[in-house]
């Protein structure tokens, strides 16, 4: 079964599309920003966690 994206994940997803690949994409949510999906595990390899 797969899941339908809500809508903040549909605004990610949008926003991943109109930049370069090898951009990441840091989100805002509320006081934090965070990374998702691909650009999570390219961070966490360049950081070193």
């Amino acid at each position: 079964m797969v899941e339908a994206l809500t809508p903040m994940m549909q605004q990610y997803q949008r926003l991943r599309a109109s930049v370069p690949a090898d951009t990441l994409l840091l989100f805002r949510l509320g006081d934090f920003y965070e990374l998702f999906f691909d650009d999570a595990k390219e961070s966490s390899a360049l950081l070193n966690l």
